[in-house]
C-alpha cells in the first residue's frame, strides 16, 4: 500500500479464476465487503444460509500485535521508546 493510504474499503470483489483442466479465465464480480489495512485483510458477506460470514487474515504485523496483545510476545520493547 502507498504510505498515504491506510486502509482499502470496498462493498464488492472481483475475482479471477484459471480452470486448472483447461486454463480457461473466469471472471466473477461478488458483493463481498472487503477491508484491508497493514494489519489484516477482512472480508465479509453472507454464508449459504443468509447468516453473516466474516474472514479475516491477519499479516505478520498483525499476528505480532495480536500475540504482544494477548500475552504471548516478547517482554521487551521492541521499538525502544518506552520504558
Amino acid at each position: 500500500m502507498s504510505e498515504n493510504l491506510k486502509e482499502i474499503r470496498a462493498e464488492e470483489v472481483t475475482i479471477e479464476v484459471r480452470d486448472a483442466a483447461t486454463g480457461e479465465a473466469f471472471r466473477r464480480t461478488l458483493p463481498i465487503s472487503y477491508l484491508e489495512t497493514a494489519h489484516c485483510l477482512s472480508l465479509e458477506a453472507e454464508d449459504a444460509d443468509g447468516k453473516p460470514s466474516k474472514l479475516v487474515f491477519f499479516t505478520e504485523t498483525g499476528l505480532r500485535r495480536m500475540r504482544d496483545m494477548t500475552g504471548g510476545g516478547a517482554d521487551t520493547d521492541p521499538c525502544g521508546g518506552h520504558s
